[in-house]
């Protein structure tokens, strides 16, 4: 009989890990945490074959979809007491930055560990496994951080972007969507009826576009001050040193899980806000953003492995409100199940927008 490697039995144990805290309710702050059994997962695969290189996708897409159809959503918000010892507790931010380390370092093995000659199957996934990551860690922790006001998270912020070279996201982000969400204006808003497919090509290219508009304008027309000038030499800059230590395998691999991150976030914005818009109160203006303006999701697994994205409602309402105290609001539009799960269903349009057109305000 055959037996596990010991890679095999560590993503085992990963599992029942994941079993054994089902209820991640009762886990308090420690939930968040939960984001790092995905570099342990990654680097189980770097080291596997077959289908266990696809340890990280398998637990994104398989593991927390059925969780969170298990597990009811929580709406419940912090009470005053909780919300002053959330405030005044240094573990969110620690949590976030301990991310950025983590991503660098696996970044780099899975460059070492596909320089070895690989059937195409096991190459892909791990490929996909680091791709993963790009998008929860080095796009979406990149997000938290960018919204931070001191120049350090926000630094930190850029080198995880720049590890999935979509250091625009930080200008258009802060500066673009989240002044023109819901408008004809805003790339990564998605129009009723508009498939996923064509939403990526329109999201990506004009996002990036978009970045480079608010670069001059930021920048007063001074090339030398305009940022993405410096985001653009930076990445070259890395490419350049991928190709030289680690040749066009490694660079390749550097691409693909870049490409799947950029996915993954632009997948997350198509369900963020699709088919939401805000009316016109005058010739110049719209109305304020509200939270009837972006889908909520309560279900408490995507919640904690992208820390709180999911009650994206509260913010965009409040976009400088941390993470752990964003609250559910009533009013805004809810999501049927969880982010990983919403994110499968949009690949199938037909399907994604029979049960959502019903649930747009």
């Amino acid at each position: 009989m055959k037996t596990c490697s010991p890679q095999q039995k560590a993503g085992i144990s990963v599992v029942f890990f994941y079993l054994k805290g089902a209820n991640i309710t009762t886990m308090g702050k420690f939930r968040y945490l939960f984001v790092f059994t995905l570099p342990i997962l990654a680097l189980i695969s770097f080291h596997s074959f077959g289908l266990w290189s696809y340890l990280p996708v398998i637990e994104a897409f398989v593991f927390i979809p059925l969780m969170e159809f298990l597990f009811t959503p929580n709406t419940s918000n912090l009470n005053q007491e909780q919300r002053n010892k959330t405030t005044t507790d240094s573990f969110y931010i620690w949590a976030l930055r301990l991310t950025v380390p983590v991503q660098i370092i696996c970044g780099i093995y899975l460059m070492v560990q596909i320089s070895i000659p690989l059937d195409k199957v096991t190459l892909i996934g791990r490929i996909l496994s680091f791709g993963i990551m790009c998008g929860v860690i080095g796009i979406n922790v990149a997000h938290e951080l960018g919204h931070k006001t001191n120049k350090i998270d926000q630094f930190l912020a850029k080198i995880l972007l720049t590890t999935t070279l979509y250091t625009h996201f930080f200008l258009e982000h802060n500066f673009g969507h989240h002044k023109n969400v819901g408008t004809p204006d805003d790339p990564s808003s998605a129009r009723r009826g508009e498939w996923i497919y064509s939403f990526w090509l329109r999201s990506i290219v004009f996002s990036y576009f978009s970045a480079w508009k608010i670069g001059i304008q930021l920048s007063k027309g001074n090339l030398l001050k305009n940022k993405m000038l410096h985001y653009t030499l930076f990445q070259l800059l890395l490419i350049a040193i991928i190709l030289e230590n680690f040749g066009s395998t490694g660079l390749v691999g550097f691409f693909g899980a870049s490409i799947t991150g950029w996915i993954l976030l632009e997948t997350v914005q198509y369900i963020e806000h699709y088919g939401l818009s805000r009316d016109k109160v005058s010739d110049f203006r719209y109305e304020n953003v509200r939270p009837v303006h972006s889908w909520n999701s309560n279900h408490m697994w995507g919640r904690a492995i992208l820390f709180e994205l999911s009650r994206h409602s509260d913010h965009h309402y409040l976009p400088n409100k941390e993470f752990p105290l964003l609250d559910h609001h009533d009013d805004s539009p809810q999501l049927p199940t969880g982010y990983p799960g919403m994110m499968i269903l949009s690949l199938i349009p037909p399907l994604f927008m029979k049960i959502v057109h019903p649930r747009i305000p």
